[in-house]
């Protein structure tokens, strides 16, 4: 994979891809809290409801995606939280930096003050040397906080980085 990955918001024409990887994250159980995937409907609605919904792509073909949303309302709605989907066959291969990447310039100019992950599962290990490569500050360790598709328990570890 060369480094012609661009980032960029998601278009209706999108949704196809998009839905398919979100869901194969869904299904594999391993790292995201929802357990239902969508459906061309509720994916529709789920996606436009973010503060930034985009896509990583290579020579047309979609790779990855995140949303970009805020953690919380009111005092708290200028800290955001991001989910980041990609697509199994292309794992490792940078994809998921270029999202992480362009969320944090987008949190910021959408005047998030920080990004926060509630639920990084300890056992990810790509995701949790990702955002340590980043710069992320790990918060401690949520024993058990995770329920695996296969019923055991895994710990979180939530990440948080200032934008401002």
């Amino acid at each position: 994979m060369g480094m012609s990955i661009t980032v960029r918001p998601y278009t209706a024409s999108d949704l196809p891809a998009i839905t398919a990887i979100w869901n194969e994250i869904v299904n594999e159980g391993t790292s995201f809290p929802q357990d239902v995937p969508l459906d061309s409907v509720s994916a529709a609605e789920f996606f436009a409801m973010q503060s930034r919904t985009a896509v990583a792509e290579e020579d047309g073909k979609i790779l990855g995606l995140y949303i970009l949303h805020p953690n919380n309302v009111g005092r708290c709605g200028h800290i955001a939280n991001a989910s980041y989907a990609v697509a199994g066959n292309t794992r490792g291969k940078g994809v998921g930096e270029h999202l992480v990447r362009d969320s944090l310039a987008a949190g910021k100019e959408l005047g998030f003050r920080v990004l926060q992950f509630n639920a990084v599962v300890k056992t990810n290990d790509r995701a949790v040397r990702l955002y340590t490569k980043l710069g992320f500050t790990p918060l401690g360790v949520i024993p058990g906080g995770f329920y695996m598709k296969d019923g055991h328990f895994e710990d979180i570890i939530p990440f948080y980085k200032e934008l401002v």
